[in-house]
């Protein structure tokens, strides 16, 4: 096929061609818009999953879902080294700009900008930094340096400023389990507090499958504060529309024997259906794309999938990580799944105790959590099978 007309996108957090398998999502985010906008009681939003099913692209479709409906969006990356006070500045920001040329009290919008600013001086203790706005920074609101204190004032003044609007503010925040435990505590309390007043404002929140662990962790009622939805591998009618409605588009259409080929080696994950389905129509030869297209291209997204998926993972993680992680990968069922921390222990003839500390390490640097106490699982799908197939010499 030519590649020029290749439909497939599996880019990092990229939105592909089809979204295929998240309209419950997608309605229930309508939902909490429309209730909120109304004044109605909702909960914010949390999605978890594991790396690769698309919890991005999901995070970004709901924001085009806010935007549509006129609402002021704003998002964040977390970062574990760094406090929130700074990108939730720069996110407020833009989300009040997208609707400030709209609101007619000139001086209403410029008060809340003061406010913002003030709440961005306190995001360096010497001042070095802060949002570049042209106003002057207000006292005695947003500024005391209690971050939960200072995250409430500012959500409920810019939630205000949108309901002079009718409609809300969203926040979206990725990688949400990296948020340091003091911030992410903030946060919910800020959260709960703009719940509890029913201010048009709302956190769609996206992380790895022990997020919820982690935000309970910082607040005990954060359990009751969001609504949880986890985000799985796509079903088979839904990788099936994944990968045929995009080349249906361009005149090109699938075997079932090829339909079903492509799932079993992708497992339903969204970006390995989308690598799989881009080196297939690369290799294809014909119309419709057959089984034999399939097998002559999974190579090709097997070879990219070890390197820039995988391999680029793997290559972060420490000698005494690695032995860790190929212990896990020799005792995970099939490939996926979680494994005790005690049989880890044993396969590498050590103490659970001793090994705590990669433990701890690969936790920290996304590639392993751990769900529930004396469990540990990989983040990333399929990756014990790619630690079973590697070579051992490293």
């Amino acid at each position: 096929m030519d590649p020029v007309r290749n439909p497939y996108a599996p880019g990092a957090g990229q939105r592909p061609p089809e979204l295929a398998g998240r309209d419950r999502e997608l309605d229930q985010f309508a939902v909490v818009l429309e209730r909120v906008a109304l004044g109605r009681p909702e909960r914010s939003l949390v999605l978890t999953g594991l790396r690769g099913v698309g919890k991005t692209v999901l995070l970004n479709a709901l924001r085009s879902q806010a935007i549509s409906r006129a609402w002021a969006t704003g998002k964040i990356e977390a970062r574990g080294d760094q406090s929130l006070r700074r990108p939730v500045a720069s996110a407020v920001y833009a989300a009040i700009r997208e609707i400030g040329a709209r609101h007619r009290g000139e001086e209403r919008v410029r008060g809340f900008l003061s406010v913002l600013k003030a709440f961005s001086v306190k995001a360096s203790p010497d001042g070095s930094w802060q949002l570049g706005l042209d106003v002057d920074a207000t006292r005695g609101r947003a500024d005391s340096g209690d971050l939960e204190i200072d995250l409430t004032e500012l959500f409920l003044d810019a939630a205000e400023v949108a309901r002079d609007l009718g409609v809300g503010v969203a926040l979206f925040v990725d990688e949400m389990q990296d948020v340091p435990a003091a911030d992410l505590a903030a946060l919910c309390g800020a959260v709960h507090e703009v719940g509890q007043q029913a201010s048009p404002l709302v956190v769609v929140g996206a992380g790895l499958p022990h997020l919820p662990g982690v935000l309970s962790s910082s607040k005990s009622y954060a359990e009751r504060l969001f609504r949880y939805l986890a985000i799985d591998r796509l079903d088979p009618a839904a990788t099936d529309a994944a990968l045929a409605v995009p080349a249906e588009r361009e005149g090109v259409t699938y075997t079932r024997a090829a339909l079903d080929l492509l799932a079993r080696e992708s497992g339903g994950y969204p970006y390995f259906v989308q690598a799989y389905g881009q080196a297939t129509w690369d290799a294809a030869v014909g119309n419709p794309i057959t089984e034999d297209d399939v097998r002559a291209g999974l190579p090709q997204a097997q070879s990219e999938l070890a390197v820039g998926f995988f391999g680029s993972r793997f290559e972060r993680a420490t000698p005494a990580e690695r032995a860790y992680l190929r212990a896990m990968a020799e005792l995970v069922p099939g490939d996926d799944g979680s494994v005790t921390t005690s049989a880890v222990a044993r396969s590498l003839g050590k103490r659970v105790s001793s090994l705590s500390v990669a433990r701890e390490s690969l936790i920290r640097k996304g590639l392993v959590y751990s769900g529930e106490r004396g469990q540990i699982a990989f983040t990333v799908p399929h990756f014990a099978r790619f630690l079973r197939a590697a070579p051992p010499a490293e």
